[in-house]
């Protein structure tokens, strides 16, 4: 069959693996040509979400859906492929089945002699990321769930400031009070970063009926306390109504009359 350029990203937790594909995907003009695939990810596909935000008609996989990934790799323009730090390299011979590939490792500038040199075609210098052996993954999805934006920005305090261990890289995707999704991201050594509103319509009926949620990598990680706080900064259904009811009021008196 006729095989498209494939291109496997793998490196270390925060070096830039996701931005690298990012600045790809932007040159090429047939969005809807373009497959993005992320394995490993489970119920918390933020990295899929993102990018389906911002190239809107891209077509993103991730776990469960690798029969029609593969299927459809013969119609794509370009294929990109993101291999968390946790998974083995190894990984992808089983997912492409012996088809060819460029592979790409997105590394922290003092990386020297890793895995990834001897796997990658090409090393890129990416983001001043720690690097640790001993980090743990924490991982929860918080779909339909609304969190007040200040309790979120004291979380996130918390969770870059080790309240809950010492955390290395932390990114999320939450809808807040206002109707917004807004796209969290935190890598350790690295200059802290706005929240980021993503292009997407404001959610003000009920519950949200889209993606969220929140992934930590760290050390000594206290998950029961990190999911409870979670849990906390959740609205009931009568202030998601109270705020929604709000919001509406606000923009219906800024439309022209």
């Amino acid at each position: 069959m006729s095989v498209p350029i494939i291109t496997v990203v793998a490196g270390s937790s925060g070096a830039g693996k996701t931005t690298w594909v990012y600045q790809q995907m932007r040159d090429i003009a047939a969005v809807d040509k373009i497959i993005y695939y992320s394995p490993g990810t489970g119920t918390v596909p933020i990295d899929q979400n993102r990018i389906a935000t911002e190239f809107p008609g891209i077509q993103v996989f991730g776990d469960g859906q690798e029969v029609e990934f593969f299927n459809q790799i013969p119609k794509a323009e370009a294929v990109y492929i993101e291999l968390g730090f946790y998974l083995q390299l190894e990984a992808i011979t089983q997912i492409l089945d012996n088809l060819t590939y460029r592979a790409i490792a997105v590394l922290p500038p003092d990386c020297k002699d890793s895995e990834y040199h001897s796997w990658a075609n090409e090393i890129v210098r990416g983001a001043p990321a720690q690097t640790s052996t001993a980090k743990t993954l924490w991982r929860a999805a918080s779909n339909g769930q609304v969190i007040d934006e200040n309790s979120l920005e004291e979380f996130w305090y918390e969770i870059t400031h080790g309240a809950y261990g010492i955390v290395t890289r932390a990114k999320g995707i939450f809808d807040v009070n206002d109707g917004r999704s807004i796209y969290c991201d935190f890598v350790a050594g690295l200059p802290q970063t706005d929240f980021l509103e993503l292009d997407l319509p404001r959610y003000l009926e009920g519950r949200p009926q889209r993606f969220s949620g929140l992934e930590v990598v760290g050390e000594n990680l206290d998950e029961a306390t990190l999911r409870q706080t979670l849990s906390d900064c959740c609205l009931s259904d009568g202030l998601i109504l109270q705020y929604q009811q709000q919001i509406k009021e606000i923009l219906l008196e800024r439309e022209p009359v």
